[in-house]
């Protein structure tokens, strides 16, 4: 009799233990659901509750992957506040820093600066959040990585530079940017190639022309 009163009363304490499990699960993916629609006010109310703000979903995207990549500077600071994770990256090692690069969103890019995201770090195909400002046209938020520490002529996979993945895809804006800055227009990357050789090899004649009149003669 013994035995089996506490056969029972393990098999309730385990019930009671995986059922607090499954409810610990709903609400953090409520929380991801929360976030991917922009309710703050959910998102609050779930944090409030107990959800997790580093949850993540298959893709490993937290709340705040979500929120800086969708350009939700309420959200992301409410986030941030509430203990997220500004460096916490997905499975593809995209970081909320790169996610708000890649989408131009300078608010949200500024904010996570200002909560010490990393500036340097790279994903899976080596892009930086640099990388991703210049190589999609954002110049106000590479203006803001730029202030915020970003070495100009630094160099990426292959010895790519910010100024030779922005003339790479006709970005003059950046360009502008980037050679008022500092940016060497003479530099080669591992192929020996310039920014003004991989902005005519894009058809970006205009922005070819723009870095061969800042480039020394040689």
């Amino acid at each position: 009799m013994r035995s089996l009163t506490t056969f029972l009363v393990l098999a309730a304490l385990a019930a009671c233990a995986l059922n607090a499990a499954a409810q610990t699960r709903n609400i953090n993916f409520e929380l991801l659901l929360a976030a991917r629609n922009g309710s703050e006010a959910s998102v609050r109310a779930l944090i409030e509750q107990g959800a997790n703000p580093n949850s993540r979903n298959r893709l490993g995207d937290t709340p705040l992957n979500i929120a800086a990549r969708n350009g939700q500077l309420g959200l992301a600071r409410l986030l941030i506040e509430r203990g997220a994770d500004v460096n916490l990256a997905n499975l593809a090692r995209v970081s909320p820093l790169m996610g708000a690069a890649f989408g131009g969103h300078t608010e949200v890019l500024g904010l996570l600066i200002a909560h010490k995201a990393q500036l340097d770090p790279t994903d899976r195909v080596q892009k930086t959040a640099m990388i991703y400002a210049a190589g999609n046209g954002r110049t106000e938020c590479v203006r803001v990585l730029l202030d915020a520490g970003v070495e100009v002529n630094a160099r990426y996979a292959h010895d790519a530079t910010a100024l030779m993945w922005a003339a790479a895809y006709g970005h003059g804006a950046v360009v502008r940017l980037l050679l008022a800055r500092g940016a060497a227009a003479g530099a080669r990357d591992d192929r020996g190639k310039t920014a003004a050789a991989m902005a005519e090899e894009g058809g970006h004649a205009e922005t070819s022309r723009l870095l061969r009149a800042g480039q020394p003669a040689s």
